[in-house]
C-alpha cells in the first residue's frame, strides 16, 4: 500500500506536468502566430501604400515625362530585386540562427526605410528607399512561415498558414485605403511616415520570442544542421519545383496588376465615374474594401478546403490552387470589358479566386521540404517567383500602357494564370509522394491540440 500510495501522486504529477507543458506550448504557438500575423499585416500595408499614392508620386516626380508610367513601374521592382536577392542569404541564416532575431532586425530596417521613402526629394532617392525596404523584408519572408510550420502539425498546418496569409489581402487593402486617405488629408509622404512607429514596436517584441527549434522540452523538433545534399534535393523535388513555377506564373499576373489597379481605374477608366475631386480616394477605398473582404474569405476557405479535402485527395493543396486560379482568369478578363460600377463585381470575383490558393500552395511548400532547409526553400521560392514574376510585370504593364493601353497590359500578363493552373494540376501527381518522403524521414511533428 505504501508503494502504491506514493506512485499515484507521482503519476498524477507527471501527467499534470505534461498537461501544463502542452498548454504552454499551445499558448506560445498562438502568441507567435499573432505576432507574425501583425508583422505580416504591416508588411503588406507598407507595400501597397506605394500603389495607392503612385498617381501623386508621378505628378511630383515624373510630370511631363512621356515614359512616366514605365518609369513609375520600376518602383516595384526596386523593392523586389533587393528583396529576392537578399532572401536566400537570410534563408541560409534562418536555418542556422535565431529566426526571431533576424525578423526583428528586418522589421526595424524596413520600417525606417519606409519613413525614408516619405523624405525622398527625387525619383532616384525614392528608388533607393524602396530597395532598402526590400532588404528588410527579406529577413522576414523566409523565416516567418517556417516558424509556423515548426509550431503546428501537418494536419493543422494549412489552416494556420492561411491565418498568417490573411495579412496579404487585408494588409494590402489597408495599404490602399490608408495610403489614399492620408494622401488626401495630409500628403503622400505622411502615409510613409505613419507606418514607422508600429513597425519599430513589432520589431522590439520579436526580441522576446523563443525559436521553437531551440525548445527541446516542448515536444517540438530540434532541426539538424542542413547538409549540401539537403539543399540539392530541392532541385529534384518535383512538387517543390512545379509549385514554385506555378506561384511564379501567378505572381507575374497578380503582382503586375495589383501594382496598377488604382492608377488604371483612375487614369484609364475614370470617365466611367461621376465627376469628383476625390475620385482617387474613392477608388482606393472601394478597391481596398473588395480586396479585404474577398481576399479574407478566400484565404480562409482555401486553407480549410486544402486541409479538409486532404483526407479524400492527397493532392488537395494543388487541386484547390489549380481550380481557384483557372476560375480567376475569366473574371479578370471581364473586368476589362465591363463598365464600372458593374466591373466592381467582376473584380470581387477575380480577387476571391486569386487568393484561394494562398494557404494551400504555401502549405504544400512547407510539407515537401525538410525542416533543416525549409527556410532556405522558402527563400529560394521568394527569389524565383519575384525574379521571373512581379519584378518584370509592373514595368511591362507600364510600357504597354505608354504605347497602347493598360487594358492590353492587363490582358497580356493575365494569360500566365492559365499557366499556373496547368502547373498545379501537373504537380498533383507528385505531391502525395513528396509529402510522404518528408514524413518518412522521421521528422517529429509538434503535438498541439
Amino acid at each position: 500500500m505504501f508503494v502504491i500510495y506514493n506512485q499515484r501522486p507521482a503519476n498524477c504529477n507527471r501527467h499534470l506536468s505534461m498537461a501544463n507543458s502542452s498548454a504552454t506550448a499551445r499558448a506560445g504557438a498562438r502568441t507567435a502566430l499573432a505576432l507574425l500575423l501583425a508583422i505580416n499585416l504591416f508588411n503588406y500595408i507598407d507595400r501597397y501604400i506605394l500603389a495607392a499614392v503612385l498617381p501623386r508620386i508621378r505628378h511630383d516626380f515624373l510630370a511631363g515625362d512621356p515614359h512616366q508610367f514605365q518609369k513609375a513601374g520600376w518602383l516595384f521592382p526596386a523593392f523586389l530585386i533587393s528583396y529576392m536577392c537578399a532572401a536566400p542569404i537570410f534563408g541560409w541564416l534562418a536555418d542556422r540562427f535565431s529566426r526571431w532575431w533576424l525578423i526583428g532586425i528586418g522589421v526595424a530596417l524596413w520600417s525606417v526605410a519606409s519613413g525614408w521613402s516619405g523624405l525622398a526629394v527625387s525619383f532616384t532617392v525614392l528608388l533607393c528607399t524602396r530597395a532598402f525596404v526590400g532588404i528588410g523584408e527579406a529577413s522576414y519572408g523566409p523565416a516567418a512561415p517556417t516558424i509556423i510550420s515548426d509550431l503546428y502539425p501537418l494536419e493543422r498546418r494549412g489552416r494556420m498558414l492561411a491565418y498568417f496569409y490573411l495579412a496579404l489581402p487585408v494588409g494590402s487593402a489597408l495599404g490602399y485605403a490608408f495610403g489614399g486617405k492620408i494622401a488626401d488629408l495630409l500628403s503622400w509622404r505622411w502615409a510613409f511616415y505613419l507606418v514607422v512607429p508600429p513597425g519599430l514596436l513589432l520589431a522590439f517584441l520579436c526580441l522576446f520570442m523563443r525559436d521553437p527549434r531551440r525548445t527541446s522540452g516542448s515536444g517540438l523538433a530540434i532541426v539538424e544542421r542542413p547538409k549540401l545534399h539537403d539543399y540539392l534535393s530541392l532541385t529534384r523535388n518535383a512538387s517543390y519545383v512545379l509549385n514554385t513555377a506555378a506561384m511564379t506564373a501567378l505572381t507575374f499576373a497578380i503582382g503586375g496588376m495589383s501594382a496598377w489597379v488604382p492608377d488604371y481605374i483612375y487614369s484609364d477608366r475614370g470617365n466611367e465615374f461621376p465627376a469628383s475631386a476625390n475620385l482617387l480616394g474613392h477608388i482606393n477605398l472601394t478597391f481596398g474594401a473588395i480586396l479585404a473582404s474577398a481576399g479574407f474569405f478566400a484565404t480562409l476557405l482555401g486553407g480549410w478546403a486544402g486541409d479538409g479535402l486532404r483526407k479524400r485527395f492527397a493532392s488537395s493543396y494543388f487541386l484547390v490552387s489549380g481550380v481557384g486560379v483557372l476560375l480567376a482568369f475569366p473574371a479578370t478578363i471581364a473586368i476589362l470589358c465591363v463598365r464600372f460600377p458593374a466591373a466592381w463585381v467582376c473584380l470581387f470575383v477575380a480577387v476571391f479566386f486569386l487568393f484561394f490558393n494562398t494557404g494551400p500552395s504555401n502549405t504544400a511548400l512547407a510539407n515537401v521540404t525538410m525542416p533543416s532547409v525549409r527556410a532556405t526553400a522558402f527563400a529560394l521560392n521568394i527569389l524565383i517567383i519575384h525574379a521571373i514574376g512581379d519584378a518584370i510585370s509592373p514595368p511591362l504593364i507600364g510600357a504597354i500602357r505608354d504605347r497602347w493601353s493598360m487594358s492590353a497590359g492587363f490582358f497580356v500578363v493575365s494569360l500566365s494564370m492559365l499557366v499556373a493552373g496547368v502547373l498545379w494540376f501537373w504537380g498533383a501527381r507528385f505531391l502525395p509522394r513528396d509529402t510522404a518522403a518528408v514524413e518518412s524521414r522521421g521528422v517529429r511533428q509538434p503535438s498541439l491540440g
